[in-house]
């Protein structure tokens, strides 16, 4: 359960693959640009898997010394097929529960993201101010100010990232004739003009990859926060999940823009 977050999901594949397309691909030629595009993108899943070994590996020797463990593998039923109970299950237990509880999480999530977009401060909006507070840690990570509040006011979906990034943005930055409005998530269909935006934000590729490694080690969004607590029944333990994968984010993200910006002041 600890080290579950250091596998992509579903809703952080696209974020890793947008961005490589539009940075990486982009240092290559056209013919290349999809193998270099794969390779970055199959790199951080594997630097996931390895942090899984790393970490399962600390804390067998560690706080989980001496605990016995198990491995549990969940197989199908071997039975003549059950059509009815499998629709039902389909769409009650995985379809309908599943998008319950993330409408429970998203619905204050979206309401926070309009409020601090609109709600003003001086003249200024909340969220301006927030991004001002967060720049000078998020460029320490090679981040900035916009990811780190969209990854905070994200933390119901990581599907959200991405279109939160571009509102702030576009707050931030004045650019006109783009998106819905202050504190309307929005995104693209074409990444060179998603890139445009992300470049006039700041972007460079040091800031892509520092995304794309915070992408994969980070805290785990509230739905998996709330199913770890559920199984676990355990307040500490919850805990350890997801500020654990967050403060190896931080690490590893200072370290590679440390070194990042050490080479290239060479």
């Amino acid at each position: 359960i600890i080290t579950n977050n250091f596998a992509l999901c579903n809703g952080r594949w696209p974020t890793q693959i947008v961005l490589a397309t539009i940075f990486v691909g982009a240092l290559v030629p056209s013919y290349l640009a999809g193998a270099a595009v794969a390779l970055v993108v199959m790199g951080t899943a594997v630097l996931g898997v390895l942090l899984t070994l790393l970490v399962s590996w600390a804390l067998s020797r560690s706080v989980l010394k001496g605990e016995v463990s198990t491995f549990s593998l969940e197989l199908p039923p071997y039975r003549p097929p059950r059509i009815l109970q499998t629709l039902y299950t389909s769409v009650i237990d995985r379809t309908l529960k599943v998008l319950w509880r993330a409408l429970i999480f998203a619905a204050p999530a979206g309401a926070v993201i309009w409020l601090i977009s609109n709600l003003t401060i001086g003249g200024t909006p909340i969220a301006v101010h927030t991004i001002d507070f967060l720049n000078p840690f998020g460029l320490l990570l090679g981040l900035n100010g916009v990811i780190l509040l969209a990854y905070i006011v994200a933390i119901p979906a990581n599907e959200i990232v991405i279109p939160t990034i571009l509102m702030l943005t576009v707050l931030v930055t004045g650019i006109t004739g783009v998106g819905e409005g202050a504190g309307v998530m929005f995104e693209l269909n074409s990444e060179a003009a998603t890139g445009a935006i992300l470049r006039a934000g700041g972007w460079t590729l040091l800031t892509a990859i520092s995304t794309m490694i915070f992408v994969l080690i980070h805290n785990p969004c509230s739905t998996t926060i709330f199913t770890t607590y559920k199984v676990t029944g355990s307040k500490r333990w919850t805990t350890v999940t997801a500020l654990l994968p967050l403060f190896m984010g931080f690490a590893v993200t200072f370290g590679v823009a440390q070194i990042w910006r050490l080479v290239e002041g060479w």
